[in-house]
């Protein structure tokens, strides 16, 4: 089963492109599947967690980087700088708590990212929030996906 197969064909594919366009424009794979498993980790996901975390194997993230990853904040040495200001935007998005994103954690990101990647960044991460939403509502199990 893939993530298209529980969705209405349209949804799905839109879903489904701007998850593509977006990780295409971040042009780090490895990231880009970081921040995903971030997200779907907050959202408690299991879908996409699963799917994701093959996924990132598959680009080369070491199994440390995914062991710690829900504690990358305290995980020194272990995510580089600019990891960690994706992984910070990526929570501030994700959670909105206070109903924005804190000028620190876009400013952070802003020094690591170019206007363009950052739009990319945040996309994708609005993306994975969509698809996580969808997933977790619809109580789709892990397993089964297609990479």
């Amino acid at each position: 089963m893939s993530r298209t197969d529980v969705l209405d064909r349209d949804v799905g594919r839109a879903l489904s492109a701007l998850s593509a366009a977006a990780k295409q424009g971040l042009g780090d794979p490895a990231l880009a599947e970081l921040v995903v498993i971030r997200a779907s980790q907050l959202n408690h996901c299991a879908f996409c967690l699963d799917m994701h975390l093959a996924i990132a194997r598959e680009h080369g993230v070491s199994e440390k980087q995914l062991d710690l990853l829900a504690s990358w904040e305290e995980a020194e040495g272990v995510f580089d700088e600019r990891e960690r200001a994706a992984l910070a935007l990526t929570e501030a998005v994700t959670v909105l708590t206070d109903g924005f994103v804190p000028d620190d954690v876009h400013a952070t990101a802003a020094r690591h990212f170019d206007e363009v990647r950052l739009a990319h960044l945040i996309a994708l991460v609005v993306a994975i929030n969509n698809w996580n939403r969808m997933m977790v509502t619809r109580r789709i199990p892990p397993g089964g996906h297609r990479s």
